[in-house]
């Protein structure tokens, strides 16, 4: 595999982008033709301002779709009133059913009302990755598959260097656990290095693959570490976040470090609030897999895609847009998310 992939898939109802590194996925884009335009990262609108928060520092701006309203902060001069026209950008994307918070960039005039969309996920990837070409068809879906799983999973498990490593996101902060499992024949205090270096490179990777931020606690390997040793490890692992804020490294061997957040998180993207995956990210599921087996199987007449009646009302507009070789059959006793592919009769 090459040092880096980049893979592009475009499936009606939703578009992915992945870029893999020495084959780990880093980042995995996702964008829904259902998502609001003004809500999307680097998105710039004419807002008004609906309310102001003195308590929160800032100010909830109408952005012409709706509520929620985007979120401004505002510093200790600025005293906008409501009704107030501005020009915004969109600094971080939507999450735990919030508005965006926004970005001030100068006065404004007339209706609230989009002035230039963000990136679409073409040009995210060609920043991301310059020069790369992405790759599309059956590669990009199984990629966008295999980095969803990826970005979902809690656990990294490395038997090379001993490394198990856990992550979990609370409503405070992300907790991430780096621990170790020694091997007969090891340097067990060479090994707990290598260990730790590859699990803050591990943190790092899947911090960005899930979109997660805000307080990160890192519980290290061992007591009594080297603290420039490990801050040197962070850095390299975080090189890629320039805005990450490093705390001091605890003699218990906790490391704190601030990430900015910037997209919506993938958990909230793809489940719900039970965990499962929501009805929408089923939906559109089954027309990934339908038009995998589409393109994996050019020569046979046609594909049927059977599963539950709810998933099946939001994809069939989706199936109609692959073409006549697709096709959705609502079979009630079908669980809800699971798919079957079969040939069509």
């Amino acid at each position: 595999m090459a040092d880096i992939e980049v893979f592009l898939d475009q499936t009606p109802g939703e578009t992915r982008g992945v870029i893999a590194r020495k084959g780990r996925y880093h980042h995995l884009i996702i964008q829904r033709d259902s998502d609001r335009p003004s809500d999307r990262l680097g998105a710039r609108s004419v807002g008004r301002i609906a309310r102001v928060e003195p308590a929160l520092r800032g100010a909830f701006v109408d952005l012409g779709a709706g509520e929620p309203y985007g979120f401004l902060p505002l510093g200790q001069n600025d005293k906008p009133g409501e009704g107030t026209k501005v020009e915004v950008e969109v600094a971080a994307e939507p999450r735990e059913r919030k508005g965006p918070v926004l970005r001030r960039l100068g006065d404004a005039s007339g209706e609230p009302r989009l002035l230039a969309p963000g990136p679409d996920v073409a040009a995210i990837l060609s920043v991301l990755a310059p020069g790369v070409t992405p790759q599309t068809g059956v590669a990009a879906i199984r990629a966008a598959l295999e980095a969803e799983e990826d970005a979902l999973s809690s656990s990294v498990v490395d038997p090379s260097c001993g490394l198990d490593l856990m992550i979990q996101r609370t409503r405070a902060l992300i907790a991430v656990d780096i621990d170790h499992a020694p091997a007969p024949g090891r340097d067990s205090r060479k090994n707990r290095e290598t260990a730790n270096r590859e699990g803050l490179a591990h943190a790092a990777r899947l911090l960005t693959l899930k979109g997660w931020g805000g307080l990160i606690v890192i519980d290290l390997i061992g007591v009594g570490l080297h603290g420039d040793t490990i801050m040197k490890m962070a850095r390299a692992a975080f090189a890629g976040e320039p805005q990450t804020a490093f705390g001091p490294l605890s003699r218990f061997g906790l490391m704190q470090l601030s990430l900015p957040w910037r997209r919506t998180p993938l958990d909230e993207r793809l489940l719900d609030g039970a965990g499962r995956p929501g009805l929408e990210a089923r939906s559109i599921d089954i027309v990934r897999q339908l038009r995998l087996a589409l393109l994996s199987d050019p020569a046979t007449p046609r594909f049927v895609a059977r599963c539950a009646p709810e998933a099946a009302a939001l994809a069939a507009p989706l199936v109609e847009a692959l073409g006549p070789r697709g096709g959705l059959l609502a079979d009630p006793s079908m669980a809800a998310g699971a798919v079957r592919i079969e040939e069509a009769p």
